[in-house]
């Protein structure tokens, strides 16, 4: 087991090497900064700007169905007739909201390590716990942009017509076929633009995470920095990095909601 987990991982190196947008084969560092303090291997700094930039791409990417997943249902549950159910999303929100996004970070990453370290030694084990700064940069950045998702997707849910919801009635739709068929797809075309803006605050907010030692971008570019002392040409390459996921995630965006829209009827 351990032989094929080693040999897949081996396959994953490879590949993830090979699309490298920055130090692969066709990299921009490899083909356009040889030489340079960019450069991959061991004379630049190109591979661990590449690795800070892959981190920074997967953590907003799994962060983001985990934000989704948590505003979709607190959106519901802020709906509901149970006035408890109401008053405890509408708490949620508040503090998420409310509480900077640095603070979070730092109290569920060190709030975290107190929980499993009484876990554990509930069941005997006394040895050091440390969680894993990726997982606890998901967990904080995912509870925020949940909070802000909730209020955008509720927005939307307001914005559909009661009628939408007696159709599905009308057609003996059972109240998830409804949601399925009929209001999800409006509630994405509705909330999209909102969520086109969170996610780009998520973009930027990953950043935070450097300070519990994840080696993003910022991260990455700050050791450079610190360690060549040509901190504004890697805080640039730090902005332009940032500015090439924002607008790739534009791009992104843009198509979608031209996708949600070609059902609607020209006018």
């Amino acid at each position: 087991m351990q032989a094929a987990f080693a040999a897949l991982s081996s396959v994953v190196s490879w590949f993830a090497g090979m699309i490298d947008p920055m130090c692969g084969p066709i990299g921009i560092f490899r083909l356009f900064a040889a030489d340079t303090l960019l450069s991959c291997g061991d004379t630049g700094w190109g591979d661990e700007i590449a690795y800070g930039f892959m981190i920074t791409a997967s953590l907003a990417i799994c962060t983001l169905p985990i934000g989704l997943f948590l505003g979709f249902f607190i959106a519901l549950a802020k709906q509901s007739e149970e006035k408890s159910l109401r008053l405890a999303t509408n708490i949620y929100t508040t503090i998420f909201r409310g509480l900077p996004e640095l603070l979070t970070l730092f109290i569920v990453y060190y709030g975290l390590q107190i929980v499993a370290q009484r876990v554990m030694a509930a069941v005997g084990y006394e040895g050091p716990v440390e969680i894993n700064a990726f997982i606890a940069g998901m967990i904080a950045l995912g509870v925020v942009f949940s909070a802000y998702c909730s209020e955008v997707l509720l927005s939307a849910f307001k914005a559909i017509p009661r009628g939408q919801y007696e159709a599905g009635d009308a057609l003996g739709f059972h109240r998830g076929k409804t949601m399925r068929l009929i209001i999800l797809p409006q509630l994405v075309r509705i909330a999209l633009p909102g969520l086109g803006n969170l996610w780009m605050a998520l973009l930027k907010d990953t950043a935070l995470v450097s300070v519990i030692g994840l080696p993003d971008i910022l991260r990455q570019t700050g050791v450079a920095a610190r360690v060549t002392k040509n901190a504004f040409e890697f805080f640039s390459i730090a902005c332009l990095l940032f500015l090439i996921l924002a607008m790739a995630s534009s791009l992104v965006f843009s198509a979608l909601e031209r996708w949600t829209k070609r059902s609607e009827v020209a006018r």
